[in-house]
C-alpha cells in the first residue's frame, strides 16, 4: 500500500538545503513533561504541518502576495529532540536553529511547549549579541522564579524568560511581554516579570487600550531593533484554541489575534517561533489549524522587514 509522505509546512520543499532562503521552518516537537495534567506539545509541529494544507498563499486586499515564494521558503523538518531530556533537546534546538540563521535566513520555529524558545533565543543571541529584543505574547509572562536546585524546577515552560535574562540573551528592558492574563501558581508574578526588566502589557491593559494603541507603543520600542517575535497560542481564548497547554478564558478571538500580528508589520524581526500547540486536546485540529493560519503571517512580517520583499 503506498502511503502520502509527511506534509511540509503548506507544501513548501522539505530539505536541509538552505541555498536561496529567506526563511525556514524547523520543527521542534519538544515539551518537558511536566504539566499536571496536559501533555501534548510534543505533537504540535505535526499537527500545524498537516493542517497548514488549508492555508492558502494569498490574502487580500492587504496580502495578495505568496510570502513563501517571496521568502524562497523551506521546511527543515525537526531538530533531533528527545522529549523531557532537557539538556539534550536544547542543544539539539539552538544546534538546527544556528544552522538556519548561518545560512541567512530566518528560523520559523514550529514548537513544541514553550521551553523551546531558549534555546532559540541562545541561537539568535550568538547572531545578534546584546541588541536582540523579544516579543513574547502569551497568556502567562513564562518568568516565573524558578528556584531550586533540579533542573526541572530552573527549566521549564514557566522560566523561559527569567533564564533568558539571566543569561544575558536579550535586551529586557527594551524587550516587552504582551497578553498575560488569568490565574497563577503564585503570587507576584507580574512584579517578577518586571522585576527581570521586561516590560508587560497585561491583557487586561491592551484591552482597555485597544489594539491599534498597543501596537504604536510596540512599534514605538522595538523600531531599529533586531526582534524574536514568541507566540503562545493560549494567547487566543480557548474558544478560538482549545487545543493548547494551559487554556485560559478571556484571551483574544481569532479575528483579533491575526489583526495584531498584521499590525506588527515593519518590525525588523529575525526569528520566530509559535508554541503550545497540544493536539490531543483538540481532535478537530482548528487550533492547529489557526497556528498554521498565524506562521503565514509570520512570513507576511518578514517579507516586510525594513529592506524585505514586499
Amino acid at each position: 500500500m503506498l502511503h502520502a509522505p509527511p506534509p511540509s509546512f503548506m507544501g513548501v520543499r522539505m530539505t536541509r538545503d538552505l541555498l536561496g532562503c529567506q526563511a525556514a521552518i524547523l520543527g521542534a516537537p519538544f515539551d518537558c513533561g511536566t504539566h499536571p495534567v496536559r501533555i501534548g506539545a510534543r505533537q504540535g509541529p505535526a499537527a500545524i504541518r498537516a493542517q497548514s494544507t488549508l492555508v492558502r498563499p494569498y490574502e487580500p486586499p492587504e496580502d495578495d502576495f505568496d510570502p513563501l515564494a517571496a521568502l524562497g521558503v523551506v521546511d527543515c523538518g525537526d531538530a533531533a529532540v528527545v522529549p523531557s531530556a532537557l539538556a539534550e533537546s536544547f542543544e539539539a534546538i539552538a544546534q538546527a536553529t544556528a544552522r538556519i540563521i548561518g545560512a541567512d535566513a530566518l528560523p520559523v520555529v514550529l514548537g513544541g511547549d514553550g521551553a523551546i524558545t531558549l534555546p532559540v533565543l541562545r541561537a539568535l543571541h550568538a547572531r545578534h549579541g546584546a541588541a536582540l529584543c523579544v516579543l513574547h505574547i502569551d497568556a502567562h509572562t513564562d518568568a516565573y522564579a524558578g528556584d531550586g536546585n533540579r533542573e526541572r524546577d530552573r527549566y521549564n515552560t514557566a522560566t523561559t524568560f527569567t533564564r533568558a535574562a539571566e543569561e544575558g540573551l536579550v535586551d529586557a528592558r527594551n524587550s516587552l511581554h504582551l497578553g498575560a492574563r488569568g490565574p497563577t501558581y503564585q503570587q507576584g508574578v507580574f512584579g517578577h516579570t518586571r522585576g527581570l526588566g521586561y516590560r508587560l502589557i497585561p491583557g487586561d491593559e491592551l484591552w482597555r487600550r485597544g489594539i491599534a494603541d498597543v501596537l504604536a507603543e510596540v512599534h514605538a520600542l522595538l523600531a531599529g531593533r533586531p526582534v524574536h517575535l514568541c507566540f503562545d497560542m493560549d494567547f487566543f481564548d480557548p474558544a478560538a484554541a482549545p487545543g493548547v497547554c494551559t487554556p485560559t478564558w478571556g484571551g483574544a478571538s481569532a479575528r483579533e489575534g491575526l489583526e495584531l500580528i498584521q499590525g506588527l508589520a515593519g518590525i525588523d524581526f529575525v526569528g520566530f517561533d509559535i508554541n503550545t500547540v497540544s493536539p490531543p486536546h483538540d481532535p478537530s485540529g482548528m487550533t492547529a489549524f489557526l497556528a498554521a493560519t498565524c506562521v503565514r503571517a509570520f512570513l507576511v512580517l518578514a517579507c516586510r522587514r525594513p529592506g524585505g520583499t514586499s
